[in-house]
């Protein structure tokens, strides 16, 4: 994992060279200190009477002093730049590899991590693991230093004294490993309460003129207070073992340093006094800079477990991320893929479907239907009977579980991806516009089409209407989610966009309930005279809305119940003429 996240510094290898180079002069500088301290207090001690000559040398170390902290002070600052610069751009091109991924994702592999979750990967996860990469260029280098020339130069100063933190080291290490382990799966389990609350704030707020309408504010707080608990009470959970690390190493750190001051105080008397040499002794500056010493070595103990708690955190969200990069997409281009669909007919051959990760039961079985090019065809069914998926195996968006599906006389199987979509145009039960102009949302249709072409568009979708009456026309303003158009006009939107395409196959998911029945009856009229030769299918809950249909398919329970023209379907399906007669009914009733 940690190779094949370290490969996205390859474009950022100067800051990430030159960010630990810098990290080494900042320690040389702050291990000099203490050294240079030790020299002007030892000098300060050992003076009876201050003359020029203590002054001078005073002054000439304190003022290389001066200058070691402004070297250091700068190395350190540079040194962050250079690890935010290779570590963000790192972080940039990791989510950029993510999004690209989640791109070619079926609708399959969508449903088994879920919308959320990929959000939370694509963010938090990849925060995390930039925070981490800014803290290694940095603190690998300067931990592992520090610790290494304050052990050396604490050494050199007094052998026996020394002894005292070697002591403490491998009972620092024992409680940091110990941390590790029983921190990082909860970590996982954090990420994961991040996913539901996620879960919970998505769907509050894409629902919310239903959560309104219904009143249920009050559950959908509820709702949020208790993912948000969960998740507050599962980071309690690991941050509590975390934060053992702190007082852990601040106690042994301040027993160590109280150790010294004790037995280090007693050799600076016994040395003042004579009553051992000096060069088995120890000086009052020299124990100042070892006490300063030993505290860099017991920060950079510090520093490199905090490091390892990141890690262990960096180690989940990496899984997560990395989860999302190996995934196999399960429907991709074969390989000497078809670039043409011949014809808009399209064939069922025993064909069974079921989803991966909802149930083991097939939603369809045993479908075998054919349509011939520029045929309607009219599906209606009850609510579940599995009308939409029917018509999404189509274009692809799932492979079949069983049986073929072929377009143009081919298994769909057999066609690049970005050929068969471009034939077959859907509008979907919930219809969808991107923030832009209208003008932009009309050219996810053909991207070089002329503003004559779209208005034909909209005005065989009967959506030049309204467009033709605001200020700014085609280059009206679209919010988020095409909220500041009625559900009937952003039906008609997209009916517009897809008709753009120009397809071979168009697919009208129940995309005109919306719609009032007189421009209904406008749209089937256009779509009679305008796409001959193109293979319409529209699913639909109003049998006025397909009864002029060239054939109607009734799906029940995931099969086909029967199938034939609207007076054929009143003599012999007795669901399809129950269907009828309910709506019938309700139009006399009014």
């Amino acid at each position: 994992m940690i190779k094949r996240l370290i490969a996205y510094f390859k474009n950022y290898k100067l800051p990430a060279i030159l960010c630990p180079v810098l990290m080494f002069f900042e320690v040389l500088g702050d291990v000099a200190m203490p050294m240079l301290m030790a020299l002007i207090v030892n000098r300060v001690s050992d003076a009876k009477d201050f003359t020029n000559a203590d002054i001078y040398y005073i002054l000439k170390v304190g003022g290389f002093m001066v200058l070691v902290a402004l070297g250091a002070m700068f190395c350190g600052a540079f040194s962050s730049f250079l690890a935010s610069t290779a570590s963000m751009g790192a972080g940039a091109e990791l989510r950029e590899d993510l999004f690209k991924k989640i791109q070619t994702f079926s609708f399959s592999n969508i449903d088994y991590f879920s919308v959320p979750s990929l959000i939370t990967r694509m963010t938090t996860d990849v925060n995390n693991l930039q925070q981490t990469g800014m803290m290694c260029l940095r603190m690998l280098v300067r931990s592992p230093f520090m610790f290494l020339f304050a052990l050396v130069m604490s050494l050199s100063i007094h052998t026996e004294l020394a002894c005292i933190f070697l002591i403490a080291i491998p009972i620092l290490a024992v409680a940091i490993i110990l941390i590790m382990k029983t921190v990082h799966p909860r970590f996982m389990a954090f990420h994961e309460r991040i996913d539901d609350l996620n879960t919970s704030v998505q769907e509050n707020l894409t629902n919310i003129r239903v959560v309104k309408s219904f009143v249920r504010e009050k559950h959908e707080k509820e709702k949020f207070k208790k993912a948000n608990d969960t998740l507050t009470n599962t980071g309690i959970n690991a941050v509590k073992i975390v934060i053992m690390n702190m007082p852990i190493m601040q106690l042994i750190m301040y027993v160590c340093i109280l150790a010294i001051i004790f037995f280090g105080g007693r050799i600076v008397v016994d040395t003042t006094l004579g009553r051992i040499a000096e060069e088995v002794g120890l000086k009052a500056g020299d124990l100042l800079s070892f006490i300063t010493y030993v505290s860099q070595i017991l920060t950079s103990l510090m520093m490199l477990s905090m490091l390892f708690l990141q890690f262990t955190r960096a180690r989940a969200s990496g899984q997560r991320v990395l989860e999302v990069l190996d995934t196999e997409v399960d429907i991709k281009d074969p390989i000497n893929p078809i670039a043409e669909v011949s014809d808009g007919s399209i064939i069922f051959e025993d064909v069974s479907f079921r989803y991966k990760t909802r149930c083991a039961d097939d939603i369809l079985s045993n479908i075998n239907l054919s349509i011939k090019s520029g045929e309607t065809i009219g599906i209606i069914g009850s609510t579940g009977s599995a009308k939409t998926t029917l018509v999404q195996l189509i274009p692809r968006l799932y492979d079949v579980t069983k049986g073929t599906v072929k377009v143009g006389g081919r298994d769909v199987k057999e066609y690049g991806l970005e050929a068969l979509h471009d034939s077959v145009a859907m509008v979907l039960q919930k219809n969808t516009l991107f923030s832009g102009t209208i003008r932009e949302n009309m050219k996810w249709g053909n991207p070089t089409a002329a503003d004559e072409e779209i208005i034909e568009a909209c005005k065989q979708a009967q959506a030049w209407d309204f467009i033709s009456k605001t200020p700014d026309g085609l280059d009206s303003k679209v919010s988020q989610g095409g909220a500041n158009f009625s559900g009937g006009q952003k039906q008609r939107l997209c009916i517009a966009r897809a008709l753009l395409k120009k397809p071979k196959i168009i697919i009208l998911d129940d995309s005109t309930s919306a719609v009032d029945t007189a421009t209904d009856a406008k749209i089937r009229e256009t779509f009679a005279k305008e796409l001959k030769g193109i293979t319409t299918i529209i699913i639909a809950q109003r049998i006025n809305s397909i009864a002029h249909a060239d054939r109607i398919v009734v799906m029940d329970e995931g099969q086909i119940s029967a199938v034939g023209t609207h007076e054929e379907l009143m003599q012999f399906s007795e669901i399809y003429k129950e269907v009828y007669t309910s709506q019938q009914e309700g139009v006399i009733s009014q």
